[in-house]
């Protein structure tokens, strides 16, 4: 099975940059957001649309985001 639709995005969730990956397998699409910086694995989400996957990704991407500090250096 090949991965179809592939599509990324770079955006900013949270005064956070992150990184959204998005395709389809078989008939699931699968959403996958991590942080730019360290490149953690914030949400990896599959649902029967683009849509639906990709926004359930950037919410749980945004709860764990807007729990994280940001010390001034």
């Amino acid at each position: 099975m090949r991965a179809e639709e592939y599509r990324e995005q770079k955006l900013e969730v949270e005064g956070w940059p992150v990184h959204l990956v998005s395709y389809k397998l078989g008939d699931v699409y699968w959403a996958q957001a991590d942080n730019v910086s360290p490149g953690a694995c914030l949400a990896r989400i599959s649902a029967p649309t683009r849509e639906q996957a990709e926004a359930q990704a950037l919410e749980k991407a945004r709860k764990l985001l807007s729990r994280t500090r940001k010390l001034p250096v």
